[in-house]
C-alpha cells in the first residue's frame, strides 16, 4: 500500500496544474484523488450557529473550574475524523488550525501497534522517570523513532516535555558548553568561588551570558525561553527577564521575484547586525536561535542564503547555532526538516522539536555538549517515553502514506490557487509567502481580524499570527481536494467583507 501511495504523489508532483486554474476542476480531482480517510465529509457540515448550544454550555461549566478566555472551540474528538473537527453541536470544519498530527493512528493501527500495545500500556502505567528509571527498552524506543528522523549530523537527544521546555534545556546547554570551553576542558573542575557564588545568583558561578534571539521570534513562555519571545507583549508583560540581544530580522518584501536586489540587502542589513551585536553585546553571547519561519511573530521568511550566512556568522565567532523547529519540523514545510531547505554546509548545533512530533526534546551530535556531570540536565521526568511511542507510530504513518512528499505536492497546488485569488482580490490577499515551503503558507489581509471570526461559519478552521497575517497549518494528510474546499471558502469570505 506504501508503494501505492508513494508513486502517485510522485506522479501528482511532477504533472502540477498551473497557477492560474479555475474552481471547475474540484469534482474531477476529488473522484481522481485516494483519500486517506475515505470516511471524513466529503465537504464542511454545518447544523448549529458557531458556537451552538451545546458548545455554549460546555464552556460555561468549564469557565468554572478553568480559563477559558483562550478558547478557540471545544472539541468532540470522538467524531472528529481526518481533516476535519467536530464540535459538541454535530458541525465539522475543515480544520487548517492544527500545530499537530492528530493521532488517529492510534485508532486505525491493530491492537499490537496502537495505544493498546503492550509497550504503550507499559510507558503509561509505568511512567518512569527517565533521568533515572528508564525502562530496559528505552534505547530500543528512541532508536526506532526520535533517533530515526534525527536531523543531518545529529545522534543524539534529550526529551522534554514541551517546547518551550526543550528550548530551556538547549540554552543550559549552551551556557554550560561555553563556561566548560572557557575553563579549559569538561575535565576541569569548579572553583570554590564558582560553588560558592552560585547559591547567591552571582558570577562566576552564575555568569552574565545570553541567548540571542530575533524581532518577531517565538521560542516559549517559560522563563529563559520567554526572555528570547519577542513576538507580542502580552506574552512578556510583569514578567522578569534576561538582558538578553534581539537582532533584527528580515522584512521581505513580496513577490519576492520582483524584489530580489532589495531583498539581498535587506538580509545582509540584518546579519551585519547579528553578527555586532555577537561581538559587542556586553553580556557575551552563547547560542543564537532562530526559527526557519517566524511562526507566532507572523510567519516571517527569509532566504536559504540568509540562513546560511548566519550559520557562518555563529561558527566564526564560536557560538553555538540553535534551530527552533517545534512548529515547522516533521514535514510541514514538504522536508521533514524545515533546516534542510537552506543546504547548510555544517549543521545546526542543536534542533529543537516538539508540536507535530508530540513530545519534545532537542538534537545533537557534538559529544562536548553533554553536561561534565551527572544531574546538571536533568528533572523527575525528562520527557515521556508515551509520547516516544506515539512520535514513533506517527513517523511510520509519515513514511508508510509519504506524507511529506504529500505536503510538498499539495502545498505547491495549494500556493497555485493562492496566487490566483491574490491577483484576482489584491486587497485581500497581500504578500503571499511560503511557496515551494509545503503547506506553511501565509497571507496578510487588513480584514484578518474579521474574516477569522468569519470563517467557522462557512466550515473552516483558520488561524492568524502577527498583527496582519492569516496562517495555514494543515496536518501531514492535508490532500488536493481538500485545498479546493479551502479556496471556495476562503474567496467565499473576501467576497462576504
Amino acid at each position: 500500500m506504501a508503494a501505492v501511495f508513494r508513486s502517485s504523489f510522485k506522479l501528482r508532483a511532477s504533472a502540477r496544474l498551473p497557477a492560474v486554474r479555475t474552481l471547475t476542476t474540484t469534482s474531477q480531482l476529488r473522484a481522481a484523488e485516494k483519500p486517506f480517510f475515505p470516511n471524513e465529509p466529503s465537504a464542511p457540515q454545518l447544523s448549529t450557529a458557531i458556537p451552538g448550544p451545546k458548545n455554549q454550555a460546555a464552556t460555561a461549566e468549564l469557565k468554572e473550574a478553568f480559563d477559558v478566555r483562550n478558547l478557540n472551540m471545544l472539541c468532540d474528538y470522538s467524531n472528529s475524523i481526518g481533516n476535519y473537527i467536530a464540535d459538541l453541536d454535530g458541525n465539522k470544519l475543515l480544520d487548517l488550525c492544527s500545530n499537530c498530527l492528530h493521532s488517529r493512528w492510534l485508532q486505525q493501527r491493530p491492537p499490537s501497534k496502537g495505544a493498546a500495545s503492550p509497550e504503550m500500556v507499559a510507558a503509561l502505567i509505568n511512567r518512569p522517570a527517565l533521568g533515572n528509571f528508564p525502562s530496559a527498552d528505552w534505547a530500543h524506543i528512541l532508536k526506532t523513532g526520535i533517533l530515526k528522523v534525527a536531523p543531518k549530523g545529529m545522534n543524539q537527544v534529550f526529551t522534554a516535555m514541551a517546547g518551550s521546555d526543550a528550548n530551556e534545556i538547549a540554552y543550559k546547554a549552551a551556557f554550560m558548553y561555553y563556561r566548560q570551553q572557557q575553563r579549559g576542558g569538561p575535565e576541569k573542575e569548579f572553583s570554590e568561588e564558582e560553588l560558592q557564588s552560585t547559591m547567591v545568583n552571582k558570577a562566576p558561578g552564575s555568569p552574565d551570558l545570553s541567548i540571542m534571539s530575533f524581532k518577531g521570534g517565538f521560542h516559549g513562555r517559560l522563563f529563559g525561553s520567554l526572555s528570547t519571545t519577542r513576538s507580542k507583549p502580552i506574552h512578556k508583560l510583569d514578567i522578569p527577564a534576561f538582558d538578553w540581544p534581539q537582532a533584527p530580522f528580515p522584512s521581505l518584501k513580496y513577490p519576492l521575484e520582483e524584489h530580489v536586489q532589495e531583498n539581498a540587502l535587506e538580509e545582509q542589513r540584518c546579519l551585519q547586525e547579528a553578527e555586532r551585536l555577537i561581538k559587542e553585546w556586553h553580556n557575551p553571547v552563547a547560542a543564537v536561535i532562530v526559527e526557519p519561519i517566524q511562526s507566532e511573530g507572523g510567519d516571517n521568511h527569509a532566504s536559504p542564503a540568509f540562513f546560511q550566512g548566519l550559520r557562518e556568522i555563529t561558527k566564526r565567532n564560536n557560538v553555538l547555532f540553535i534551530v527552533d523547529e517545534v512548529q515547522t519540523g516533521v514535514g510541514a514545510t514538504g522536508k521533514f526538516w524545515a533546516h534542510d531547505h537552506w543546504n547548510l554546509e555544517t549543521p545546526p548545533d542543536m534542533v529543537t522539536f516538539s508540536k507535530k512530533a508530540q513530545t519534545a526534546g532537542y538534537y545533537f551530535g557534538n559529544p562536548a555538549l553533554l553536561p561534565n556531570k551527572p544531574y546538571r540536565q536533568f528533572n523527575t521526568w525528562m520527557g515521556d517515553p508515551a509520547r516516544a511511542l506515539i512520535f514513533r507510530g506517527i513517523i511510520e504513518e509519515i513514511e508508510r502514506l509519504s506524507l511529506v512528499e504529500n505536503t510538498a505536492a499539495t502545498g505547491d497546488y495549494l500556493y497555485a490557487g493562492l496566487e490566483r485569488l491574490a491577483q484576482q482580490y489584491p486587497e485581500h490577499v497581500q504578500n503571499l509567502r511560503g511557496k515551494n515551503q509545503g503547506t506553511f503558507i501565509a497571507w496578510d489581509t487588513p480584514k484578518r481580524d474579521e474574516m477569522l471570526a468569519k470563517a467557522k461559519s462557512v466550515g473552516i478552521n483558520i488561524g492568524g499570527s502577527g498583527a496582519s497575517a492569516i496562517r495555514l497549518r494543515p496536518m501531514l494528510i492535508f490532500q488536493k481536494h481538500h485545498a479546493d474546499l479551502l479556496l471556495e471558502r476562503v474567496e467565499k469570505l473576501i467576497k462576504d467583507l
